[in-house]
């Protein structure tokens, strides 16, 4: 599959299944075009002995292009098209998918868990509009995990992890911050843990920062490998969102202590998370205003909201949307000029190795080699499915037990999804989140329309920033 572009002055074309990007020139652009055009009808490569490819020659398709491209001289297009012969050649353009024909095979292997997110506290200081988890109490009773739970969540990580010997834990809520006693002696259990077993822990606390003081900040910055802090980004903004349950606004209370936060861990193994919606659809602002306080790491993702929810982001927002991250790339590029660094999660894309062959084929990790535990120690694919009965797939005493449910989710990925077939971004979100299918769509193996098309633009404008940063 090839996908063609162009943005900031740059002619980018994406070779989806090898992950290869090129820069190209208008003509070469051009070429590319009526070739993937020819390509829907017949093919523009001929595979030899298996290992040889031998592109199409240039007089079969020479007459297609000089009737297109009239204004060019034809040695010119002879030239460029030898360029583009010995790409496909080099297997860097209409390259074939290698995986689509494993998948099963690969979706019955062993499970293995290496991360979980404990939701230590159903319970949480603020009343965020947007919270998924219904204030922080995922729409039942308000409650904290013991720490037995917890231990038992992490032996059961161990015992699951095989050979792995990294793994991953995240102190969720709620806000897990109102239950920081048993993150700390859970932090403490983890370190034993990994002299017993030859396992590493990388933990991570997200919190809003409501209770965040120098004693935990110190406790944070000594045993957390990553931080996430929940800001929306300007005071109107984040005020309006993320009250208190009270309805005052939370704003100045948290963002001396988020910028204290991020200097105190060097800029780095951290970031600022917030929520954009259909009230602040110039989200590119509250970016900018992140990056003036000083934040180096900045999220500000889309609102998933049913469609009835007034803040929800609606179908006449998306050009709006689309256009912000044009914005926001090129601040983001003329600040690097500056000598401000400044990441966007969202827009951080690796394109050395190309897609990773083992995320195009697992997916997110949901519900197999990722689960969420809530406080009363119940297993869930995700902590956005956490509360839904019928996604339990276990307990920390018990284990998975339901197996069934595990093998679905083992099988959720870029190929079970039939609208995912044609995307150029498939194998960079592998088939996008699966709880925001099932909210949408009541199945696990759909997909959220809006948020297909915002990740799209997402990975269009981070490989033009690639391509700014090789120019």
């Amino acid at each position: 599959m090839i996908h063609q572009y162009k943005n900031n002055g740059y002619n980018i074309v994406m070779d989806i299944e090898s992950g290869s990007v090129h820069v190209v020139d208008d003509l070469v652009y051009d070429i590319i075009r009526i070739l993937d055009e020819y390509s829907k009808t017949a093919p523009v490569r001929t595979v030899v002995d298996d290992d040889t490819i031998i592109p199409l020659p240039y007089e079969k398709i020479k007459d297609r292009i000089i009737s297109q491209l009239p204004s060019y001289d034809e040695q010119v297009i002879s030239e460029a098209y030898e360029e583009i012969a010995w790409l496909i050649e080099d297997e860097s353009l209409f390259t074939e998918d290698l995986y689509k024909d494993i998948i099963e095979g690969f979706a019955k292997r062993e499970p293995v868990i290496k991360a979980l997110c404990l939701h230590v506290a159903h319970d949480c200081n603020l009343a965020c509009k947007y919270c998924f988890a219904g204030e922080g109490e995922y729409h039942g009773e308000r409650s904290l995990m013991s720490l037995e739970t917890g231990r038992k969540a992490l032996d059961m990580l161990v015992a699951s992890s095989g050979n792995r010997v990294n793994l991953e834990v995240d102190f969720f809520g709620g806000e897990p911050l109102m239950n920081f006693d048993v993150v700390k002696a859970l932090v403490e259990y983890g370190r034993d843990l990994e002299k017993k077993h030859n396992k590493k822990f990388r933990f991570t606390l997200t919190t809003n920062g409501v209770l965040l003081n120098d004693e935990i900040l110190e406790f944070v910055n000594k045993e957390m490998g990553n931080l996430v802090l929940s800001i929306d980004g300007r005071k109107e903004i984040h005020d309006r969102m993320r009250p208190r349950r009270g309805g005052q606004g939370s704003y100045d209370e948290i963002v001396p202590k988020f910028i204290k936060a991020a200097d105190s861990r060097d800029q780095m193994n951290y970031y600022v998370r917030g929520t954009y919606t259909h009230y602040n659809t110039d989200f590119a602002e509250d970016v900018k205003h992140l990056a003036d306080l000083g934040f180096e790491q900045i999220s500000v993702e889309p609102v998933v909201a049913p469609p009835d929810m007034d803040y929800a982001i609606r179908q006449e927002d998306v050009p709006t949307l689309l256009d912000q991250y044009d914005i926001l790339s090129k601040y983001l590029l003329e600040q690097k000029k500056k000598g401000r660094g400044i990441n966007f999660f969202h827009f951080m894309i690796d394109l050395k190795q190309g897609p990773c062959a083992y995320k195009r084929l697992s997916g997110c990790g949901s519900g197999t080699e990722y689960l969420a535990v809530a406080p009363n120690g119940d297993l869930y694919p995700c902590h956005q499915f956490v509360g839904m009965t019928d996604f339990i797939m276990g307990n920390v005493d018990t284990g998975v037990t339901n197996p069934d449910l595990r093998d679905k989710f083992a099988l959720c990925n870029v190929y079970s999804k039939k609208a995912c077939a044609d995307c150029f971004a498939k194998l960079y979100c592998s088939g996008g989140c699966s709880a925001n299918a099932y909210n949408f769509t009541g199945d696990i193996n759909g997909v959220y329309e809006i948020g297909c098309q915002l990740q799209r633009k997402r990975v269009e404008n981070a490989v033009m920033m690639k391509a700014a940063d090789a120019n």
